[in-house]
């Protein structure tokens, strides 16, 4: 079965069926919402597309950004990645990942301390 993986400290917490996922969250400063869509490729993941709601610090469409229903969408010059690393911690919003038509916070996939990097990698 394709599908990706979420690691804390090495160890797999959950998986992610199917070939594609997304990772939304809000800026802490700019409290606007950036969205990431990847797809799984052999042991790869592919970031196809990303979204940012606005402007504000870091958050700049690059050129070639279109404005779609409220949201700057392009498509990052970026290779194929072995690993997505997000960071959970109690002083900013959690992350929403979705898959397969289903959402959930972060923090109720995986089993972590208050502060944890958590790992997606794709597995099979």
């Amino acid at each position: 079965m394709i599908g990706t993986c979420l690691l804390v400290g090495g160890i797999v917490q959950a998986m992610l069926p199917g070939d594609r996922f997304s990772i939304a969250w809000r800026h802490s400063v700019e409290k606007t919402r950036w969205e990431e869509r990847y797809a799984v490729s052999g042991d790869r993941l592919v970031l196809e597309e990303s979204r940012v709601e606005g402007f504000g610090a870091g958050m700049e469409p690059p050129q070639g950004a279109r404005l779609v229903d409220g949201s700057w969408r392009w498509v990052p010059a970026l290779p194929p990645l072995p690993e997505v690393r997000l960071t959970l911690s109690p002083y900013t919003e959690d992350y929403t990942v979705c898959w397969a038509e289903r959402c959930a916070p972060l923090h109720t996939l995986v089993h972590a301390a208050d502060i944890a990097t958590v790992t997606l990698r794709p597995c099979g």
